[in-house]
C-alpha cells in the first residue's frame, strides 16, 4: 500500500436533520443509521483503509468528539485525531490538516471524505479514487468526485464540467449553488452537471498552494504554527489561533477561485444520508411500504413511513402515510416526510421550550 496516500475523514458535523437520534453530544456519524452493525464513521474508515494505510487516515472532528472517535475506531492513534476547538466550516480544518500531513510527508496525496456518506460499491469507489490519486501525484490539480444526478435535486450544489471532453477526468467550468427546481431541471437537461458530493483529492503541496494564493490571511494564520505541528506544542497553538479563522467552506475558499480544478464522474452508488427521507429512499424497495429499524411493527393502512425505535420496541401504526416516526431516549418524533427540512428548526423549538 502506498505510504504517500493519506485521508482526511471529516467527522465534525452535528447532523441535526436526523434529530432526535443525532444530537450535538452524539451526532449521526457515530450511529449505526442503517442497522448494519457498523456506524457511519466505521464504514467510512473501513472503505478508505482499502486504499490508504490505516495510520495515514486522519479523523478531523470537534474536540468534544475525541473520545467517541477513539472508542469507535480502536485502530486509530491519538496523533490521527485532528481536533477543532471551534466550528469554522471546512476550509480552516482542511488547511490545518493538510499542513500537518505535509510536514509529516512532503509527498503526500490525500482524499477529503465526509464520514456520513453511504457507498456500497467500494471496489468502484477505490478505482475512481486511484484514478484521481494517479493524476494528482503528477499534476498540479484540485480534483473532486461528482455524482451523476438522478433527479433535479435542489438540496445539492452542482459542478459544471467541460462537455466537449471525452476523457474520464474533465475540467470544471464552475461550481453552482443549490438551484431552484426549474434551474435544476435545466442542469440535468444540459447533461454536463454533477452533484457536488464534497469528496476531494489533491496533493498536500497543491492544496496548500491554493490556500496561499486564494486565502492569504487564512494561510498565514495556520502556517505561522508550522513549527508546532506534530509536536507537543500543537494543541496550545491551535487553541489560541483556530478561533481566529474565518468561517468559510473549502468550496468557496479555493475550489471556486482556482483554474486547475478537475472532476471525475463517480461510477459508484452514493447517498449522503442527510435526512430521514434520504435514509428511507436508501432502504426502500418495491417490497417495503414501510421502513422499520430496530422496532417490531404492526402496520395497517400505513405506507411510506420510516420507523426507528430502540431494539424490539413494539410499534402499532394505523392510517398513517409518509411519516417519520422516531422514538429515541425521552423524545418521540412523529413528523411528515414532506416537511423533513424543518426538523432542524423543530429541534431548536423543543430546546427553547423544554430545555
Amino acid at each position: 500500500m502506498n505510504k504517500n496516500y493519506y485521508a482526511i475523514l471529516m467527522a465534525g458535523g452535528v447532523g441535526s436533520r436526523f434529530w432526535p437520534v443525532s444530537t450535538q453530544d452524539f451526532p449521526k456519524q457515530f450511529h449505526d443509521m442503517l442497522g448494519t452493525g457498523d456506524t457511519l464513521i466505521q464504514k467510512t474508515f473501513q472503505r478508505l483503509s482499502h486504499i490508504i494505510p490505516k495510520e495515514n487516515i486522519f479523523i478531523l472532528t470537534n474536540e468534544r468528539y475525541n473520545n467517541l472517535v477513539l472508542e469507535q475506531l480502536p485502530e486509530v492513534a491519538q496523533r490521527q485525531v485532528v481536533l477543532e476547538p471551534a466550528m469554522r466550516n471546512t476550509a480552516p480544518c482542511i488547511l490545518y490538516a493538510a499542513l500537518k500531513i505535509q510536514k509529516e510527508n512532503p509527498n503526500a496525496v490525500m482524499i477529503v471524505a465526509p464520514s456520513d456518506h453511504w457507498i456500497e460499491d467500494e471496489a468502484t469507489f477505490a478505482k475512481n479514487v486511484q484514478t484521481a490519486f494517479d493524476y494528482c501525484s503528477n499534476n498540479d490539480a484540485l480534483m473532486t468526485l461528482g455524482i451523476k444526478p438522478t433527479f433535479p435535486n435542489t438540496g445539492y450544489g452542482y459542478i459544471e464540467f467541460d462537455k466537449t471532453s471525452s476523457e474520464e477526468i474533465k475540467s470544471v467550468n464552475q461550481f453552482r449553488e443549490k438551484p431552484d427546481y426549474e434551474t435544476a431541471k435545466q442542469f440535468l437537461a444540459q447533461g454536463n452537471f454533477l452533484w457536488n458530493a464534497g469528496i476531494f483529492m489533491w496533493s498536500a503541496a497543491t492544496v496548500i498552494k491554493a490556500f496561499k494564493n486564494n486565502q492569504p490571511e487564512l494561510y498565514a494564520l495556520f502556517e505561522s504554527g508550522i513549527q508546532a505541528y506534530n509536536t507537543e506544542n500543537e494543541g496550545s497553538f491551535i487553541a489560541e489561533n483556530y478561533p481566529k479563522a474565518e468561517n468559510i467552506s473549502v468550496d468557496y475558499a479555493i475550489m471556486e477561485k482556482s483554474d486547475n480544478v478537475w472532476v471525475i464522474g463517480a461510477e459508484f452508488d452514493w447517498n449522503d444520508l442527510g435526512t430521514w427521507g434520504s435514509l428511507y429512499d436508501k432502504l426502500s424497495n418495491e417490497n417495503h411500504k414501510n421502513i422499520v429499524l430496530n422496532a417490531q411493527c404492526l402496520a395497517e393502512n400505513a405506507e411510506g413511513n420510516i420507523i426507528r425505535t430502540s431494539k424490539n420496541k413494539v410499534v402499532v401504526v394505523d392510517g398513517l402515510n409518509d411519516y417519520i416516526i422516531v422514538d429515541h431516549d425521552n423524545t418521540l418524533l412523529i413528523y411528515p416526510k414532506s416537511k423533513e427540512q424543518g426538523i432542524k428548526q423543530v429541534q431548536q423549538q423543543v430546546k427553547n421550550k423544554f430545555g
